[in-house]
C-alpha cells in the first residue's frame, strides 16, 4: 500500500510539474524569454558571459594572456599578497554577471542561486576538494533583517554537502556594521571592513585547523574577502580559500 501511495505522490508531483511549465515556463533571467530548462540562460545571454579559464595567477584567480607555467602568481599576488591561499571565480564581472547578482542581490530572485552555485562548485572544484568547512562572507545583522537572505549564504549552501565540506553559515560575524563598498577604491574599503569579522569564542574549536572556503557573489578590490580571511586565520584555520561567482579585473574602472 505504502508503495502505492508514494508512486500516486510522485506521479502528482511530475504531473503538477508540467502543468506549472506549460503555464508559467521558465525564462532567463536576463532577458526573459522562453527557456526549456527550469534554472538556466537562453543560448544568447549564456554566451556574452565571460568565463574564466586557466591560465591563471594562482592566488588572485586572475587569467593569464599566455601559459606561465603551474603555480605561477601575477606580478599584484607578488608586491601585494593576499591573506587567502587561492582565490577561483566562474566569470568576470560584465553586464550580464551584474544582471545575474543583483537580481539575486536585490530583487529577491532566489533561485538564481542555483544556477550560479553549480558554476561556482566547477570553478571551485579543487579548493572545495580540499576543504573542510565552507563559510559565507556574512552581513551585518540590521543589513540581514532589511534583505531577509544572505546571498553569500544561498550560494555557498549548495557548495557544503554530506559528500563534500561541511557548509558553516553562522562559524563568521560581521560585528559591526560597515558603509556600503560601492565606489570605494581598495584603501577605503580595506578602512572600512577593517576588524569588522570575527570568529566567536565558542566557535574556535570548529575552525582550529581547518581548510575553510570563502564564499561570496562578487570579488571587486578583495577587501571583504581579506578581511575575513584574517579573521578566520587569526581563529586557527589552517587554510582560508575564496570562491566567488564574479571577479572584477579592473576594480578602478568599475564600480558596482
Amino acid at each position: 500500500m505504502h508503495g502505492s501511495v508514494e508512486t500516486w505522490r510522485k506521479a502528482g508531483i511530475w504531473a503538477w510539474q508540467r502543468l506549472t511549465d506549460t503555464v508559467f515556463p521558465a525564462l532567463c533571467p536576463i532577458c526573459k524569454e522562453a527557456i526549456s530548462a527550469e534554472r538556466g540562460l537562453c543560448a544568447d545571454c549564456w554566451s556574452t558571459l565571460t568565463f574564466i579559464e586557466p591560465p591563471l595567477c594562482d592566488r588572485l584567480g586572475t587569467p593569464f594572456a599566455f601559459d606561465p607555467g603551474p603555480g605561477i602568481v601575477s606580478p599584484l599576488a607578488l608586491t601585494r599578497p593576499p591573506a587567502w591561499q587561492r582565490l577561483r571565480a566562474v566569470v568576470k564581472f560584465d553586464e550580464t554577471a551584474r544582471m545575474l547578482v543583483h537580481d539575486l542581490k536585490y530583487r529577491d530572485h532566489l533561485n538564481i542561486a542555483k544556477l550560479l552555485s553549480p558554476l561556482m562548485a566547477r570553478a571551485g572544484a579543487e579548493l572545495l576538494a580540499e576543504a573542510d568547512l565552507v563559510v559565507p562572507v556574512p552581513l551585518y545583522r540590521f543589513r540581514l533583517w532589511q534583505r531577509r537572505f544572505n546571498q553569500a549564504a544561498l550560494l555557498a549552501q549548495h557548495l557544503g554537502g554530506s559528500d563534500g565540506p561541511r557548509f558553516h553559515p553562522h562559524l563568521l560575524h560581521r560585528t559591526r556594521a560597515t558603509r556600503a563598498q560601492v565606489g570605494l577604491d581598495f584603501a577605503d574599503r580595506r578602512k572600512n571592513v577593517r576588524n569588522a569579522f570575527s570568529v566567536p569564542d565558542e566557535r574556535l574549536s570548529e575552525v582550529s585547523g581547518r581548510a575553510c572556503v570563502l564564499v561570496d557573489d562578487v570579488m571587486t578590490t578583495g577587501a571583504t574577502a581579506e578581511a575575513c580571511a584574517k579573521a578566520l586565520l587569526k581563529a586557527g584555520a589552517g587554510r582560508v580559500d575564496v570562491i566567488a561567482f564574479a571577479l572584477v579585473l579592473n576594480p578602478s574602472e568599475r564600480h558596482i
